[in-house]
């Protein structure tokens, strides 16, 4: 009733202004005349307030809060984490060893560096280097190597949405060691790790509920990417789609939305307004290119399988190297610098780029920006075809040395990067092929990065509204429906995220909770009287033995040497005190039904399922002998599982400080 109360409490309080100067007789005409006044006014109020408000004020502003606070707090740290990045790699890249990155359009924020020579023989280590300290650095969380995606799934579900604090010191700084020296990785699975990481210490703060620690827990996940990818609806659906292989999280979703829209206002406040390809040109749709685009998701279908494939094989092969597992990354880093310097010789040359970065480093967003709207240093024909196809493959092992080693780096951008390269080629060779202008390499480069991405990912409609955003439009809708539904039933068994469940249901933290593998020895009060009575006990005996034993609900039926014949409920008992006309001729025997027990050494599922079955709330525990030594309840159950539960949770949650 929160009208009344409200108008009431207005109303209260201008009688009392009335009457502040009230002195004496006069005072019973003044509340008489303000009553009348102020009459209309509570007639006012209780319309403009319902007595049923269709809003739930109180919750909508909480939720408001923690959305907007840590949508500011994770679009502040994304921009430092992206500005730091850009700095140690302007400073270590461009200016100590002379190379140029390739960059999408959106990615600048410091002007590049021409005039230094190109130094190969320090790009061969400089991989290695960072990577090596930025696996020492993981030394202090162990989860933060690799992309981070895997890890803030895993936390959602097996720890409760739980992250440790010190992960938001540990992933940034080992990621911007690692990608910032040429890291073939991308930053969104970093920020992802870190959104999570900072909404679940914000739950730990607040102390909230584990269900409201879980949601924000996944608002923070949304606004890390959208603090750095710079697509907020995307960025918001991708947080609560990524968690299952075929459901998400639809409870997260408005907060998710809320946190998003708030860091994407920060970052583009800071970067500016510019999205990640810059202002691309509109991409019609044509119905008759459908088969192609069709045929295209199956090739990408192939490529992710392969590149996921490529990914675990490095990570088997790293798991056996010798020494402790923060050396690893190094390993990886040294074979990537050694492998980019390679490619760079002996590619770099005929495309005009010697020296220069050809997307094999990095998350390779400048080489998907290429095969979206073309580069001058990108052949025509079937150059641009074979050149593009080679970028892909090279960035496939480039970013498994990086991921696959535990290399601090997301591999977000490298799915991205990937579908756009292979949808860049097939595009150019299907134009080639049907010498139709109207089929455009932009449009199948667009679509490719959502069916790789979505389809790897299972994250399918995340995916497309990510490619609509980035596109700025939603011309390409149909083609992207078609090809993510085929790359999404073609890539079936095959997952970017191995700590995705399928569903709600395979969750760990929405599956139904399973009753404690306790026996019923360890739970029945054996120190509590049992009161029992013999078959031919009167019905006035009956009601007196269940005065005296006010918290029994069931009383066993035992003959002289203490042999069960039934039970007695204590409903039925009542029925019989309510027909004081039956009551002087009935017996115990006229009430009892069948015995029902369990032993001392049944577990409680088993007890559960015969207090079920029996309809009873409590069933007599007897020993190996039969002999009754207590009753079990519906209340021993509920404690018993309390009590496990709580002790198992303390056991496997504890926040690291």
């Amino acid at each position: 009733m929160v009208a009344p109360s409200l108008t009431d409490g207005i109303t209260t309080r201008l009688l009392r202004c009335d009457r502040v100067n009230d002195d004496g007789p006069s005072r019973a005409p003044l509340a008489a005349a303000t009553q009348a006044v102020l009459r209309p006014v509570r007639g006012l109020l209780a319309l403009l307030v319902p007595e049923d408000p269709p809003l739930e004020l109180q919750i909508l502003g909480r939720v408001v809060f923690h959305a907007v606070v840590l949508g500011l707090a994770a679009g502040l740290l994304g921009c430092l984490f992206f500005a730091a990045l850009e700095l140690v790699q302007h400073l270590v890249l461009e200016r100590g060893v002379g190379y140029e990155p390739l960059r999408a359009r959106g990615e600048h924020v410091l002007p590049s560096v021409s005039a230094v020579p190109f130094r190969w023989w320090l790009l061969a280590f400089v991989p290695a280097i960072g990577a090596l300290l930025g696996g020492f650095v993981s030394r202090y969380a162990p989860e933060t190597r690799g992309g981070g995606g895997d890890a803030a799934i895993d936390a959602f579900h097996k720890q409760d949405g739980v992250i440790r604090r010190r992960v938001l010191w540990v992933k940034p700084l080992a990621s911007i060691l690692t990608l910032g020296t040429g890291g073939a990785g991308g930053r969104e699975g970093p920020t992802m790790q870190l959104g999570g990481a900072l909404g679940s210490t914000m739950a730990l703060l607040l102390r909230t509920t584990a269900r409201e620690r879980r949601v924000l827990m996944v608002a923070g996940i949304a606004a890390g990417i959208s603090a750095v990818f710079r697509t907020p609806l995307g960025a918001a659906l991708l947080a609560i789609e990524v968690l299952y292989r075929d459901d998400f999280e639809s409870e997260a979703l408005i907060p998710a939305v809320l946190a998003s829209v708030v860091s994407y206002s920060v970052s583009i406040s800071v970067f500016g307004e510019s999205t990640l390809f810059g202002d691309l040109p509109t991409y019609a749709f044509v119905p008759k290119h459908l088969p192609l685009y069709g045929l295209l998701a199956l090739v990408v279908a192939a490529a992710a399988s392969f590149f996921v494939g490529t990914m675990g094989a490095v990570r088997r092969v790293a798991a056996r190297l010798p020494g402790p597992a923060w050396a690893r990354p190094g390993v990886g880093g040294l074979l990537l610098g050694v492998f980019a310097v390679a490619f760079i010789l002996l590619v770099g040359p005929s495309v005009g780029r010697e020296g220069r970065g050809i997307g094999i480093l990095g998350g390779g967003y400048g080489a998907a920006q290429a095969a979206i709207t073309g580069a001058d240093w990108l052949a025509d024909g079937w150059g641009g075809v074979e050149m593009l196809a080679l970028f892909a493959v090279a960035k496939v092992f480039a970013s498994s040395l990086t991921i696959g080693t535990g290399g601090s780096a997301g591999d977000f951008a490298p799915c991205i990067a990937l579908g756009g390269l292979i949808g860049g080629a097939f595009g150019r060779a299907a134009q080639l092929i049907f010498a139709d202008p109207s089929i455009q390499p932009g449009a199948f480069a667009l679509v490719g990065m959502g069916a790789f991405y979505g389809g790897v990912a299972h994250v399918p409609l995340a995916a497309l509204v990510l490619v609509s955003e980035i596109s700025g439009a939603y011309d390409l809708l149909v083609p992207l429906m078609l090809a993510e539904g085929i790359a999404f039933v073609a890539l079936r068994k095959v997952s970017l995220y191995h700590a995705q469940p399928r569903s709600l249901k395979d969750s760990p933290v929405h599956a139904a909770p399973e009753v404690p593998r306790l026996r019923v020895g360890d739970v029945v009060r054996r120190d509590r009287a049992v009161v029992a009575i013999t078959p031919d006990t009167p019905c006035r005996d009956l009601l007196a033995s269940m005065d005296a034993a006010a918290e029994q609900d069931v009383f066993p039926v035992v003959d002289e040497v203490g042999g069960l014949h039934g039970l007695i409920p204590i409903d039925a008992v009542r029925v019989l005190a309510s027909h004081p006309d039956v009551g002087p001729y009935a017996i115990a025997a006229d009430l009892m039904q069948a015995p029902v027990t369990v032993t001392v050494d049944a577990d409680l599922r088993t007890a559960a399922q015969a207090l079920l079955a029996s309809d009873l709330r409590a069933i007599p525990v007897v020993d190996a002998d039969g002999c009754i030594v207590g009753l079990l309840d519906e209340h021993d159950l509920s404690r018993a599982y309390l009590t496990t539960t709580a002790a198992r949770r303390a056991s496997t949650i504890s926040p690291d400080r």
